[in-house]
């Protein structure tokens, strides 16, 4: 059926919410409105300081050559009928913390996040980006009800990247010839895959000695906290924004690229009832599946000792919540 000449003509645009308007959350948006993926609602509790931060952005629409409307507010329901919500808010680290430090302050806010974004857009796919991740994913989870193809959480993407950072840096290559995956915690347990990272193809292993490898697996392991120990006021979020960026895009697009993030686990990997990264193909029904990787003896394990330290801080989550 056609309308009429005069009747107005609705465009549903995609929207993208996040959730927290720090630097994380603040470049995210940049990224998100500068790729053209979607319109974009940032939300903060601060009074003003969302709503400057969406202006300052659609001023350089015109130089950044994009059309994305870029809202700022303080209010849930200006986030209604978005395709995906970002949460990114909450307390960051500070040098000699470690990311479990924030158990406690950070599951208030993203259950509440959680519970207020899904009440306007329950349609949405959910990301989690805020600190102790693996546990906030959980408990963003539990908080919403969604099933887990909905809702997932930021690292491994970031993890990898760094990884692939370093290894690039080591060899002297284009940083674009390095693919590496990185599974497990986002933290001092997570799994990088040595075997499974690859320059143009070859593997590593051909091309750097084990002492050099197990170097810039640490490196990578404490990537986050090497930037908090050098700024002193705040971590990462150039690369973690990024990281989310792609997440976003492959979900908007239906790229369906496989990529590592933090999911539910329901049997693969022999681990039940906990959230942990492993590959996981990201189209526009969000997770369309989970790898199973064929891993060695001493990755399993390793994995698995990701694996119950993420339960263990989600068990404690708990306890202080009660």
């Amino acid at each position: 059926m056609s309308s009429s000449p005069n009747s107005p003509i609705v465009c549903n645009l995609p929207r993208v919410t996040i959730v927290g308007a720090g630097r994380v959350g603040s470049t995210l948006a940049q990224r998100v409105a500068e790729k053209n993926l979607a319109d974009v609602v940032l939300l903060d509790i601060i009074a003003g300081m969302p709503q400057g931060l969406a202006l300052d952005l659609m001023e350089a629409r015109g130089i950044e050559i994009h059309n994305r409307q870029i809202i700022g507010t303080n209010n849930y329901a200006d986030t209604a009928g978005s395709q995906i919500v970002v949460i990114t808010a909450g307390l960051p680290r500070k040098p000699g913390m470690s990311r479990d430090d924030l158990l406690k302050t950070n599951a208030k806010i993203v259950v509440e996040a959680a519970k207020n974004a899904i009440a306007h857009s329950p349609n949405a796919i959910f990301i989690v980006v805020t600190n102790p991740l693996d546990v906030m994913t959980y408990l963003a989870w539990q908080a919403t009800g969604l099933p887990r193809d909905r809702i997932m959480g930021m690292a491994g993407v970031l993890d990898s990247a760094r990884f692939e950072t370093f290894i690039a840096l080591e060899l002297g290559v284009l940083p674009a010839d390095v693919k590496a995956m990185v599974l497990g915690s986002h933290g001092d347990l997570m799994v990088p895959l040595s075997r499974y990272a690859t320059v143009n193809g070859i593997p590593i292993t051909e091309l750097l000695d084990a002492a050099t490898i197990e170097r810039l697996v640490e490196r990578t392991r404490n990537g986050g906290a090497e930037i908090v120990e050098l700024m002193q006021t705040g971590g990462a979020f150039f690369a973690p924004a990024s990281a989310t960026s792609v997440m976003v895009e492959s979900i908007l697009l239906n790229q369906s690229r496989l990529l590592p993030v933090a999911t539910y686990l329901q049997g693969e990997y022999g681990l039940e009832d906990v959230v942990i990264g492993v590959p996981c193909r990201l189209g526009c029904g969000g997770i369309e599946s989970v790898l199973e990787l064929t891993l060695s003896d001493e990755e399993r394990e390793a994995l698995y000792t990701s694996a119950e330290s993420v339960r263990q801080n989600i068990q404690r989550s708990q306890e202080i919540n009660n």
